[in-house]
């Protein structure tokens, strides 16, 4: 049982629901990044979601394109992602997965890559662009090595694909709460907690919802019918437009404690 499997289990007998930012690794550079990791697992973060920068990423919207584009012009290589698993791992128990193409694990290679990130303290990966039609390979090394292969659901995802999907998945299932790319958005559409209610049904795996979700108010109302919240833009753009990394550290560790005390109530 994985981290990420320890964690739910725990949440679940006491009734509580995770909290799950994202960071763009090396954004605004390696340091801070590792920094404001630790100050999340230090203020309430369930688990984090840690970027892989990549050149085309096709599911995010401009503030996380934006993120990751700095992040490779300032000489972001994969071996760093590694580096900030060690670092972060060696003084805090919270289960850090990496959110990474699928281009980028099979060019590396899907054993290695396991391998190389089990080593550096990550629990599981989010595979984004990951056809279910190509997803039994990864998804058998990663249940061999209790490493969790994290997939997406979307609104749009027919009802026997979003089963066969959480039956190729684990740890969680990852459901995108709108259409379209990521970014910040002021509410949910009912059709979507209609349709996260249906899937808790049929599931045992536990389902968070990200892609949307900016505010304390919009995290509550997901909150009441799922197991966790990701929030990805909110936290970036709150890196991105502070003047300092101090600041950009402080900013997420306010914003943090605003999510956690509204999803705990």
């Amino acid at each position: 049982m994985s981290k990420v499997d320890q964690l739910f289990s725990k949440l679940r007998n006491s009734g509580k629901k995770a909290f799950i930012p994202f960071v763009t690794a090396g954004d605004p550079d390696l340091e801070t990044t590792i920094k404001i990791v630790s100050a999340l697992a230090d203020n309430g973060a369930s688990i984090t979601e840690i970027g892989v920068p990549y050149s085309d990423p096709i599911a995010d919207g401009p503030i996380i394109q934006a993120s990751y584009q700095r992040s490779l012009e300032r000489g972001f290589r994969l071996p760093q992602i590694f580096e900030i698993g060690r670092r972060v791992t060696g003084n805090s128990e919270m289960p850090l997965v990496t959110m990474a193409s699928y281009s980028i694990i099979h060019r590396t290679g899907i054993e290695r890559y396991i391998t190389l990130a089990k080593e550096a303290g990550y629990c599981g990966a989010v595979v984004p662009d990951l056809l279910i039609e190509e997803a039994k390979p990864l998804s058998r090394s990663c249940r061999e090595a209790d490493f969790n292969l994290i997939q997406l659901v979307t609104p749009t995802t027919p009802p026997h694909r979003q089963l066969k999907i959480a039956s190729l998945s684990s740890g969680f299932l990852y459901f995108v709460s709108v259409t379209g790319i990521t970014g910040e958005r002021r509410e949910i559409p009912h059709s979507v907690l209609t349709n996260i209610e249906w899937l808790r049904t049929q599931t045992e795996l536990p389902i968070c919802v990200g892609f949307g979700i900016s505010s304390a108010a919009t995290a509550k109302i997901v909150s009441d019918i799922s197991d966790g919240v990701i929030i990805g833009s909110a936290i970036v753009r709150r890196v991105s437009e502070a003047s300092s990394p101090e600041m950009a550290i402080q900013n997420v560790i306010d914003f943090t404690r605003e999510i956690v005390t509204s999803i705990a109530t």
